[in-house]
């Protein structure tokens, strides 16, 4: 059973295959934490927790039980205002100005499935999930507030998810201030260190691991996006985690928008762990009768290390978050006219770029910016999805049919979300973008933002894709968003609505996202935000694939991939052999290593391959080659870090094939040092008394792999790398 619950004891546990979650309601009043962890059996305890009176700087809500205070009881949702001094999961203002909220256990449910969230993306449930669903209900009584906690246990996958309904069922209106998805506390533990992926454009999701001290720690988003800054993750690690062994509590928000996460210590050593909707530009009008739903929580306990961790996050997110028919589906290679012509481009020259590239054996042309409107440059046009007849005078379909007969698809650039000042749709509806009035509209990008949030900016959209998407056959479509909300504002909201807007604009976006991956189930959408600034599970659910960052510097990318998979399978990356001297950082790296970079992930090429010589181009041919082979392995098997680019002079990673009978291992040398030796790499997860052969036709066994290690051949100067493939001996 994945969640039981002792009627007598009011104690509630919840379990996957390895975990253990449990809560009990003390005195029938109070929702109390007990325990969060690897898998054990509950205890036969009266209570979870200690009860204990402490100092008059720790008051007492009951005021017969001076051993209960919540300022050092572990609470499961904590309020604001009595007694309780760390952060609180909400908060909520009256119509009396009053801010407190005094919520009690009321009932609870428990349920086998597990309902989707109206308007929010989430894990979903398969026919035959072991997945339960517990809801709790809390109630304020004296304003009708009503709170239901639902937590889901999947526990083949070892995942619990979380999120809140909030419910007015009072005669007064009630504003929330703050409604965080979840909150766990940690008993008088306070032995970790917080792990988030931090960066910026460019430089997305590298590894910050710190202690967290006698201290606060926020990391969060403010920007309307999940951000290129900040990933919506944080992870609790004990200080000797490693990749392999060690104890990590980890949440990610499935939500796109601005978020945050939170860790706090208290003076009695206890640890409070939250994430949510970031508050800095939220407020929500609860009017009677009416409801509000936070983004959900995933919530992983990896006894096993970060690799532990992510396998399950990895595991959850290909079989329960992504959808469609592209789910289980290999990937194209690709090739996007980008980087090779930028603006500058004509019909002729995309059907040279296609010629190229069918003989090189790429199976996807992308036309990237520039094809529609009046748009020769990044100052003008978005907004106005049609045809440029002046650069593309026969048309989307003439060139879609071109690549087909070539035996390619064919694919497009979109950036739906946002509209030139110079554009058709501006001039005409300048109300549609995001503002202030009577304030000036920032650009980024010579663009503004539209207002996600209004039904006519969606419908608008939906139209004007659909037109383009049936006028052609058109396999992929990359959806950008290149620049973050300023003057947050919608014009169709009521003046106490305004801080309404940003999350109004997410579930716009969903809506949108929804209808059009509806229509059109055959094409495989890939979300971008000038590269990675939007790589969150919100996305992945509509589209099953993510342009990684718009660094494509194969050095550069060891880190961002690194990190990137600590949460994100690479089946949802994007990765793209460029040009050299790099288009980002100018550096110089051989070609096999750009390319071995870009097949750990789905491969692509963004450069122009009529400008190759005749040795790189049968050089990319043979890399191209070479990835069929592995495809299956690294997109649908499993995928395992084996040496850090933070700490080594080279990075290793391995990818195991879903049957177990292929193995792929990268490593990639950083820098060349006089009278160096290569390391010897372990690999991990083999099976031990099986033989497994190379290429060149030796055979060890599956222990001397992981134990012993795998010598590497000698390289050759800097940024060199190599490839082994391995098939397991039947």
């Amino acid at each position: 059973m994945g969640i039981t619950f002792n009627q007598d004891r009011k104690q509630f546990h919840l379990s996957t295959k390895n975990t253990s979650y449990m809560m009990e309601v003390v005195i029938d009043r109070h929702l109390v934490h007990g325990y969060w962890g690897k898998r054990i059996h509950t205890p036969d305890l009266e209570c979870f927790v200690d009860l204990y009176e402490v100092c008059s700087f720790s008051p007492n809500p009951e005021k017969s039980r001076k051993d209960i205070s919540f300022d050092t009881m572990p609470r499961e949702y904590p309020d604001y205002g009595r007694s309780d001094y760390q952060s609180p999961a909400f908060e909520v203002r009256g119509e009396d100005g009053s801010h407190l909220s005094v919520p009690v256990y009321k009932s609870h449910g428990i349920y086998k499935g597990k309902q989707l969230i109206d308007g929010l993306p989430s894990l979903y449930v398969w026919e035959g999930d072991a997945v339960e669903t517990l809801e709790i209900t809390l109630m304020d009584d004296l304003t009708g507030l009503r709170i239901i906690l639902h937590y889901s246990v999947y526990e083949d996958y070892d995942v619990i998810t979380r999120r809140v309904t909030f419910i007015n069922d009072g005669k007064s209106v009630l504003q929330l201030l703050k409604a965080l998805s979840c909150s766990v506390d940690f008993y008088q533990d306070q032995s970790f260190e917080l792990m988030n992926l931090y960066g910026g454009w460019a430089k997305e999701r590298h590894v910050s691991r710190i202690p967290i001290g006698h201290s606060t720690h926020i990391i969060d988003s403010k920007r309307g996006a999940s951000s290129h800054e900040q990933n919506p993750f944080i992870a609790l690690l004990r200080p000797d985690t490693t990749e392999f062994v060690g104890e990590v509590y980890a949440m990610n928000l499935i939500y796109s928008g601005s978020f945050m996460g939170e860790v706090s210590v208290s003076s009695y050593g206890g640890t409070r762990m939250q994430m949510g909707m970031n508050t800095i530009d939220f407020e929500w009008i609860l009017a009677p009768g009416a409801s509000f739903e936070t983004p959900e929580v995933v919530m992983v306990y990896s006894h096993e290390g970060l690799n532990g961790m992510s396998k399950i996050f990895h595991n959850i997110y290909k079989n329960r978050l992504c959808r469609g028919q592209w789910q289980h589906k290999v990937r194209p290679i690709l090739i996007n006219n980008w980087e090779a012509t930028y603006f500058d481009f004509d019909e002729q020259k995309i059907k040279t770029l296609i010629d190229e590239s069918a003989n090189l054996g790429i199976e996807l042309i992308v036309l990237d910016d520039g094809w529609f409107g009046k748009r020769d440059s990044d100052r003008s046009g978005l907004g106005d999805w049609f045809v440029n007849r002046e650069k593309l005078p026969s048309g989307l379909k003439a060139l879609a049919d071109y690549a087909n007969e070539k035996g390619m698809d064919f694919g497009l650039w979109f950036e739906p979300e946002m509209v030139s000042p110079d554009s058709t749709l501006y001039r005409r509806h300048p109300d549609w973008c995001l503002h202030v009035p009577s304030r000036d509209r920032s650009e980024a990008r010579n663009q503004l933002i539209l207002d996600m949030g209004r039904e006519d900016v969606r419908n608008y959209l939906f139209l004007a894709i659909s037109k383009v998407l049936e006028s052609a056959p058109i396999r992929y479509v990359k959806w950008d968003m290149n620049r973050n909300m300023t003057e947050v504002g919608s014009a169709v909201l009521e003046k106490n609505q305004q801080k309404e807007t940003s999350h109004r604009y997410m579930l716009g976006l969903y809506d949108l996202l929804d209808k059009i991956t509806k229509a059109f189930p055959e094409v495989l959408f890939e979300s971008c935000s000038g590269g990675g600034g939007r790589f969150d599970p919100g996305m992945l659910y509509y589209m099953p694939q993510t342009w990684t960052s718009d660094d494509t510097d194969s050095f550069e990318r060891l880190k961002i991939q690194w990190g990137t998979s600590m949460l994100y399978p690479p089946i949802t990356m994007g990765a793209h052999v460029s040009e050299v001297p790099n288009h980002q950082v100018m550096r110089m790296t051989p070609l096999h290593t750009r390319a071995y970079v870009a097949m750990a992930a789905n491969l692509g090429f963004e450069l122009d391959l009529t400008k190759l010589s005749g040795e790189d181009k049968r050089a990319v041919k043979h890399h191209i080659e070479r990835y069929k082979l592995i495809r299956e392995t690294v997109q649908l098997g499993d995928f395992y870090r084996l040496m850090s680019p933070y700490e080594n002079n080279g990075t290793a990673w391995m990818f195991l094939s879903k049957e177990k009978n292929q193995v792929v291992l990268f490593y990639y040398r950083h820098l060349a040092k006089p009278n160096d030796i290569e390391p010897k790499i372990k690999l991990s997860y083999l099976e031990p008394e099986k033989l497994y052969q190379l290429e060149d036709g030796r055979q060890l066994y599956g222990d001397t792999l992981m134990h012993f290690g795998l010598r590497l051949p000698s390289m050759a100067g800097d940024f060199d790398s190599v490839m082994v493939i391995l098939d397991k001996v039947v």
